[in-house]
């Protein structure tokens, strides 16, 4: 979808988190709503990425639809161009 005249997409937010000895280590300290929000629990999966690093929760627990659908809502998306979208014929190509 093409952002609307006027507005910017939504940049993620950047948090700035101290990097701290643990041990012989070193780590971060994740914020403990970032923890329950994204199901973090005793263990994380790191993911090496050219543009970072990405971190997320092994659980491999996903949103039900009642919790997907309230996310949306509190993003505010703009579906507005929605029944332009579905109306371009695509579905109807042999692909």
């Amino acid at each position: 979808m093409k952002p609307r005249k006027g507005k910017k997409p939504a940049e993620p937010p950047v948090l700035e988190l101290k990097v701290v000895p643990i041990g012989n280590s070193k780590g971060v300290r994740l914020p403990r709503p970032l923890l329950a929000k994204y199901h973090i629990g005793e263990t994380v999966l790191l993911e090496v990425r050219d543009d970072g690093l990405l971190l997320r929760g092994k659980g491999g627990d996903r949103l039900s639809w009642e919790e997907t659908y309230k996310q949306a809502a509190r993003e505010r998306e703009d579906w507005s161009d929605l029944e332009a979208t579905l109306a371009d014929g695509l579905d109807e190509e042999d692909w």
